[in-house]
């Protein structure tokens, strides 16, 4: 029985039937609607290896942009050159104050049952350095992820990946040409450390990094442009800053730009564990995102209740027809 056979047969309930009524949405939306989607991913998605799914989706053309944090940014490739070098702890939640001691000491920071190797993170530092310096020598910018394309495209590198290429999805996007943004970079191991090769003189300037506000105007130009002849969704994976900066770029133009005629997000579904019951911004119902003029009231709108490390590969492989 294929996933999407079981998935409607079994998953009629509750958060199920949430789960497959986004899923049979996301799908007609882009094959029936030529519907285009944005993808935020918030969380350690790719420590959780998200890009063994989400690498296809962005292939075949299920996944249009993708505003993450910059962790998960980091850590798609991360995986890709120090998988093997991971530790995986299955008794996580028995661990002891001295247990983490331990792995802190032999140079592993704990992401719930992974845990990454520092060694991966210096040795990318020390690639990124040269192009960070380089940029702020010369007075450019860039993007967060145009400097990680950079190490993608560093042909020594290639036979070190520990990874198969089509499970990382920062080489599917790179390879698609979808933009990506990650604004809060500072709260990110490589954020951490450019702003220490900025306080130590190593890098001029913080301007080699494109600040946020310079994230938002481009992801805002791009929505214009595509929704002007497509509708655009929205997938939001987790809560936080890659959805909250993400789907502001709309009302930014109607309430600040005075746009109104400007089309709203016409999908919408997100995966959370977040309760709605605290004023909690990413456990929102997606109805209270008309009040801000995110969605069209006619959008199709879901709200899944559940681990997106669970739900968000069911959902991208229903839409991938598995």
């Amino acid at each position: 029985m294929s996933i999407t056979a079981f998935m409607d047969k079994h998953f009629r309930h509750y958060n199920a039937r949430e789960t497959v009524s986004a899923a049979k949405a996301y799908k007609t939306f882009i094959e029936n609607d030529n519907g285009m989607m944005l993808v935020s991913l918030a969380g350690a998605m790719s420590t959780a290896e998200i890009g063994i799914s989400l690498a296809e989706m962005i292939r075949k053309g299920k996944v249009h942009a993708i505003s993450c944090t910059a962790a998960n940014l980091e850590e798609d490739l991360f995986n890709l050159f120090a998988h093997n070098e991971y530790k995986t702890i299955p008794n996580w939640r028995a661990l002891s104050t001295e247990d983490e001691i331990e792995l802190r000491d032999a140079g592993f920071n704990r992401v719930t049952d992974t845990c990454i190797p520092e060694t991966v993170m210096m040795h990318m530092q020390d690639r990124l350095v040269k192009y960070w310096k380089d940029a702020a020598d010369s007075g450019k910018q860039y993007f967060p992820y145009e400097y990680m394309f950079r190490i993608l495209e560093e042909e020594d590198l290639k036979q070190h990946y520990q990874v198969p290429r089509e499970n990382s999805w920062m080489i599917a996007a790179k390879e698609a040409g979808i933009p990506i943004y990650s604004p809060g970079i500072e709260d990110s191991t490589l954020g951490n450390m450019f702003a220490a090769r900025v306080m130590d003189g190593t890098v001029k300037s913080h301007s080699a990094l494109k600040s946020g506000t310079q994230q938002m105007q481009h992801l805002a130009e791009w929505y214009r442009s595509v929704a002007a002849k497509r509708p655009v969704g929205f997938f939001q994976i987790g809560g936080g800053i890659a959805g909250d900066f993400a789907i502001c770029a709309v009302p930014m133009w109607i309430q600040d730009l005075g746009e109104e005629n400007i089309r709203r997000w016409a999908y919408f579904a997100q995966i959370s564990d977040a309760d709605t019951s605290y004023g909690g911004y990413s456990g929102a119902v997606p109805n209270e995102k008309i009040t801000w003029n995110k969605l069209d009231p006619e959008s199709p709108k879901f709200m899944i209740a559940s681990d997106a490390t669970i739900v968000a590969p069911l959902i991208f492989a229903y839409v991938l027809g598995q």
